[in-house]
């Protein structure tokens, strides 16, 4: 009986394991942060044209303001993206952590529990 619970234990941590290793294969922080960096160049370039529209010319342009408001959008939309990705990635390590105890105990990273007997 004792060896009985012993292997539904361990089924319960391998289906917590196999749970776990699904979650982790999507890393959603990366595509938070790649979003971050692609709006950030983004903006970087439409506040360059900004200012340059707003040096050249003698009356301020239309168009410069909103050059200007799609750079200020693009920054916004970029620290959003920065502040969802840090939090995704916490809970990402968080999650890790977990899977790397797990895999403790149930001595898969254990050489010596690898060896036949």
């Amino acid at each position: 009986m004792p060896g009985s619970v012993m292997s539904a234990d361990t089924q319960d941590l391998r289906t917590q394991l196999d749970q776990l290793q699904e979650s982790l294969s999507v890393r959603q922080s990366t595509t938070h942060f790649a979003h971050t960096g692609v709006a950030t160049l983004a903006a970087l370039m439409f506040a360059g044209a900004a200012g340059k529209l707003f040096y050249d010319s003698l009356r301020t342009p239309l168009m410069a303001w909103g050059v200007t408001l799609l750079a200020l959008g693009l920054l916004a939309y970029a620290l959003r993206r920065y502040v969802v990705g840090r939090r995704v990635l916490a809970d990402e390590l968080t999650r890790f952590q977990t899977l790397l105890e797990l895999r403790s105990q149930l001595r898969l990273d254990d050489p010596a529990a690898l060896l036949p007997r």
